[in-house]
């Protein structure tokens, strides 16, 4: 779980450090891009080859080889002598990260099974969602401590001794390498380069979308591109497991049902997510004025609640199953909509509480959400591909973030440019948090759709989506 914690505040703390940043070495704004979007790029091209690995070999051997690389990467990212090190230090930090995270998910799917999985993927929600919201708020504490210059080193100093403490922790505590697989260690190399080429074509365009008339529009002719890749991807991954190999994405596990429809139930949950949060955070700071440490202290409920929320959605999932989420989804729904009528409608001193109360609201949503329906996804998934399908999980996730951001971004400014050009009338700001939550709205919406449909579709007892240990190994052996 501090695995899980450090990697994806990385994803939300640098946010708040990129004017420090760019001030400190007068970085172009392709610079910036990378050094935010080259994390996230990095993180999802290693997180698929990853899971597979530690499905083959030892998770615990690669957890704590990605923790090192992490440990060190946040080293050269703390001493960066200029942007392009400080760029290609965030790249090697993301790849780490992504090296570490399918090993969390996997060995959470090998050590428990049935309710106490559910309580696990509970623990893992509420860090999640703790280190997503407290990253902004963190960031900005650090640069207000560390002063406008200096301050953003901090954020990566941070790093050190919080990796150095999971190393010990790891060596000592996780359980080593099982029994060596029957198997040659097989990654598909072929599969690896076309799946690499196919997420970075595809996430390319979204994580260099910032809402500017700047933006290259040529960059989505790429999407046709990841289309020709995936199609490549599908063709080859088939070929090579009929000739009896382990392919690098083995495309069966989306015949699965319950694990279908959760990638695509938690993609459309990140997008909508990644999308109120980043338009909450520019609305509060650019059309409210507040300072990156208050504006962020805004969003506290926020993390909290998803925290508590988690851990209790956890617990109950094993009893209520699918109608949790179908429930968190439908809250969460009402919840944005709330934090859009409290924006707009509200007086600007009484929009920040009355925009914190529906915030909170919609943590509490969150975490009934994404906690239960991670169990429910890889129920009916072997343990020893555990690792694997969390991954892929976490790639969707990873491509939801990217998507929903830049929609949302995309709106939010083509609003401000529309009303007065350069976004110096407050007056705009109102109805660019509304563009951009519009957007928000719409995939959670879909997210709902997909809850109710999964729903319908699993009538079955609740018990059955938690088999036993011994059918899950031997059921998914008999398929290969």
């Amino acid at each position: 779980m501090s695995v899980a914690a450090l990697t994806i505040l990385d994803l939300t703390k640098v946010n708040v450090a990129v004017p420090s940043i760019q001030a400190a070495f007068e970085a172009s704004s392709t610079h910036l891009q990378l050094i935010v979007s080259g994390y996230v790029l990095a993180f999802g091209l290693v997180l698929v080859p990853a899971g597979r690995l530690g499905d083959q070999r030892s998770r615990k051997a690669l957890f704590i080889v990605g923790l090192s690389l992490f440990l060190v990467a946040s080293v050269a990212c703390a001493l960066a002598p200029s942007a392009t090190a400080l760029m290609i230090s965030r790249i090697v930090q993301g790849a780490a990260a992504g090296l570490q995270m399918p090993q969390v998910l996997g060995l959470i799917q090998q050590l428990f099974t049935g309710a106490e999985r559910g309580s696990a993927f509970g623990l893992f929600g509420a860090t999640i969602g703790v280190a997503t919201a407290f990253g902004p708020t963190l960031g900005g504490l650090l640069i207000a401590i560390g002063g406008e210059a200096d301050g953003w080193r901090l954020i990566f100093w941070m790093n050190v001794p919080l990796s150095l403490l999971v190393i010990v922790l790891a060596a000592w505590l996780l359980p080593g390498a099982r029994g060596r697989s029957q198997r040659r260690l097989e990654l598909d190399p072929v599969g690896v380069l076309l799946f690499a080429l196919t997420v970075l074509a595809f996430l390319w365009p979204f994580l260099f979308t910032t809402g500017s008339p700047n933006d290259d529009p040529r960059r989505w002719w790429l999407l046709g591109a990841a289309l020709l890749l995936l199609s490549a991807l599908i063709w080859w991954e088939r070929h090579y497991a009929a000739r009896s190999r382990l392919p690098l994405m083995p495309f069966r596990m989306f015949r699965t049902i319950s694990f279908r429809n959760g990638v695509l139930l938690s993609t459309t949950v990140f997008a909508s997510l990644s999308g109120m949060l980043i338009v909450t955070t520019l609305f509060l700071q650019e059309g409210l004025a507040l300072s990156p440490v208050v504006s962020g202290m805004v969003l506290i409920g926020f993390a909290v609640a998803e925290a508590i929320s988690s851990w209790i959605g956890g617990l109950l999932v094993a009893r209520i199953g699918r109608k949790l989420v179908v429930a968190g989804l439908l809250g969460l729904v009402l919840s944005e909509a709330g934090i859009v009528a409290a924006a707009v409608l509200a007086a600007p001193a009484a929009a920040i509480w009355f925009m914190a109360c529906a915030l909170t609201c919609g943590g509490v949503f969150v975490g009934i959400v994404l906690a239960p329906n991670q169990t429910l996804m890889l129920g009916e998934i072997a343990p020893h591909e555990g690792g694997l399908a969390g991954s892929i999980g976490q790639l969707g996730q990873r491509i939801g973030t990217a998507v929903g951001s830049a929609v949302a971004l995309a709106l939010f400014y083509a609003s401000i440019n529309g009303a007065n050009g350069d976004g110096s009338d407050g007056a705009a700001y109102p109805g660019a948090y509304t563009a951009g939550m519009i957007a928000s709205l719409v995939f959670v919406s879909l997210a709902a759709l997909v809850g109710a449909v999964d729903l319908i579709r699993h009538r079955t007892a609740v018990p059955q989506q938690f088999p036993p240990l011994r059918n899950l190994v031997v059921g998914s052996r008999a398929n290969e």
